[in-house]
Order: structure tokens, then C-alpha cells, then sequence
């Protein structure tokens, strides 16, 4: 394993060599059962993503701002400020990427806005005022994080044949991420199958469970799938149910129709497709473990990985199959 370096800051600026502005903030740690007061240093928002400028829909509103003020708001609400910073600096790049391809496509907000502030549509958004509230004591501390996270990163964005990808990502996996064509009806080259080191036993809500009455599950599958001939024992309703390597389920036939195992996550409303199902008369229970539709970039198993030494490109590299890290702009081919 290698030797990890907390990144500070301070770190960073040396890295990037920028200048810098200091801050003091409390950081909540124990020493002689006293909180000890740590300075941190923030790096001013860079060139590149100063110069953007996007407009964000929330509600009924849009507001410009600049690609560096949005993707801090988005990465307040992506992922949890107490990660590690690398794992920050990877999602920022993931969201600055995410954010390019549904410029370059068009976005689907019309000539209204470029991206809005709904994660069921585009990115999670959370302002800087809510994070610190929800923040309490650590607030200072962890909106240096955030802030620091995109400056470090600024303008690099994930690349294939030179142009942004589909940046997905997913809260946590069960060992492995999936294939974009096993969940989706499309498969990228650069949303491929790989290993995840997240280890599920730390993880809020990684093992879920989730019943239903024989009623109730044939009443959501009708819904879905009338042709389904759900008559008889409901223990022989479920049959054929493939699992890949990775633990996701492929697919699994109900009532003689097959589905995806996605699509049983949707219908059911299981926190990821990996899961493992007990049928019988009295009702069916889903075990389900990790959580999100597992493609792409894992929050958790980027926070592992950053704990055991791996700096945010590493990261990137490993989750997004063949891709390359570098500036972009509207234009480029």
C-alpha cells in the first residue's frame, strides 16, 4: 500500500504554485481535549474556469455565474466535504467534465439555461451559505476543501478522441463497477467494468434491505410489464436470475418476461442493482449492497483510493477507461 500524505492546502499551492490567500479555521481534532486551531491556506479560483461563464436553472430562476462558483456548489452537494482531498479534486474534474459534455451536446434546457440545479437532470447544487449551515463547526475548514478542490483542478476536464465524456458517477459499488451497456442502452468504451476498492462494512446504508408482499410486488411489475403472467404461487414468479462477475444482476425473468436487473432497481426502488432476491408465498426481499446505478467513478472508492496514496488523476485513470486529462473549450475537435 502506498504511504499516503494528507493533502493540505498547503500542499497544493506548492504544487500548483499559485498564490495564495490564508485563512484560519477549527478543525475539530482532540489534543489535551482542546480543539487546536489549523491554518489553512486557499487557492484563488483559476483562469479557466473564471472565464466560463454558465447559466445554472434552479427553479424557476437562472443566474449566471462562473464555471468555478457553479462547480463549488455542485461539489458541496455531491459529495461529503470530509473526504479526502484528492477524492474532491477527482469529483470537481468529474463535474467539470460532466458539465462540458452537456454543453457540447446541447443541453436540454433550450436556449433558457446551459445546466440546471436538479441532480434527477443534471448536478446536485447546494449554495455555499446552506453547505456552512448543514457544516457546523467544520464549516471553514471544509469550504476550503471545496474551494480548493476546483482551483487545483481548474479547467482540466476528462477527454476521449478530444472530446468530454459522460462523467457518471455513483455513490458506492459492491467491489466492481459496472458496464455502461449493462445498465443503459448505449456502451461507451470509457464506462467500462473495473475493480473498487470501497469497503462496504464503513459505508452509511452500503447493505440494504428491501420486502414487499406478494401484492405489492405484483402490482409495481404489472405496472411496468402487463404481459407478465403472475398467477399461482408467487415462489415460482421469479426464475433465471443472472448475475455477472462484478455481482450486478444482468437480468431476471418474473412472470416469463426478462428484464434488466436495472430496471428491477427502478421498479422497486433498490439503492443499486446488486443485489440478491428470497421469493417465496409470504413475500420477496431484496438484499441489496452499494448504492447508485454503479457506472463510472465511485465516491467511496475514490475516497479509499486517495486514502491509500492515489492522487486525483490516478483516480480518474482508473475509473474511466482510455481516457486523457487536459484543458477544453466550446470548439475544440
Amino acid at each position: 500500500m502506498k504511504q499516503y500524505l494528507r493533502t493540505s492546502a498547503l500542499l497544493l499551492a506548492v504544487l500548483f504554485l499559485m498564490p495564495l490567500a490564508t485563512v484560519t479555521v477549527i478543525r475539530t481534532q482532540e489534543k489535551a481535549g482542546q480543539q487546536e486551531p489549523e491554518e489553512i491556506q486557499i487557492l484563488p479560483p483559476g483562469e479557466n474556469d473564471s472565464a466560463v461563464t454558465i447559466r445554472v436553472l434552479q427553479g424557476e430562476t437562472v443566474a449566471e455565474m462562473s464555471m468555478s462558483d457553479y462547480l463549488q456548489c455542485v461539489l458541496r452537494a455531491e459529495m461529503p466535504a470530509s473526504f479526502e482531498q484528492q477524492a474532491l479534486c477527482a469529483q470537481a474534474v468529474a463535474a467539470r467534465t460532466y458539465t462540458y459534455y452537456k454543453l457540447s451536446a446541447g443541453g436540454n434546457h433550450g436556449d433558457t439555461a446551459d445546466i440546471c440545479a436538479d441532480s434527477t437532470c443534471c448536478q446536485a447544487f447546494l449554495s455555499k451559505e446552506a453547505a456552512m449551515n448543514n457544516w457546523g463547526d467544520q464549516a471553514e475548514y471544509y469550504e476550503a476543501k471545496i474551494e480548493n478542490a476546483v482551483a487545483a483542478t481548474d479547467g482540466q476536464t476528462i477527454l476521449y478522441d478530444r472530446q468530454p465524456i459522460l462523467a457518471v458517477f455513483h455513490s458506492s459499488s459492491a467491489g466492481q463497477t459496472k458496464r455502461s451497456g449493462d445498465v443503459w442502452t448505449q456502451d461507451l468504451p470509457y464506462l467500462q467494468s473495473v475493480t473498487s476498492p470501497e469497503k462496504g462494512a464503513e459505508i452509511p446504508n452500503y447493505y440494504s434491505r428491501a420486502e414487499f408482499t406478494p401484492q405489492e410486488f405484483k402490482k409495481i411489475f404489472l405496472a411496468a410489464q402487463p404481459d407478465a403472467d403472475l398467477s399461482g404461487s408467487a415462489a415460482g414468479w421469479v426464475r433465471d436470475l443472472i448475475v455477472s462477475d462484478g455481482g450486478n444482476v444482468e437480468s431476471v425473468c418474473v412472470g416469463g418476461v426478462t428484464v434488466r436487473g436495472s430496471e428491477m432497481r427502478t421498479l422497486y426502488s433498490l439503492r443499486s442493482a446488486t443485489f440478491e432476491l428470497e421469493t417465496g408465498d409470504d413475500g420477496f426481499v431484496f438484499y441489496v449492497s452499494g448504492y447508485g446505478h454503479g457506472v463510472g467513478m465511485s465516491q467511496y472508492g475514490a475516497n479509499e483510493m486517495a486514502k491509500e496514496g492515489s492522487d486525483w488523476r490516478e483516480i480518474i485513470e482508473h475509473y474511466y477507461t482510455g481516457v486523457e486529462i487536459g484543458t477544453w473549450s466550446m470548439g475544440t475537435g
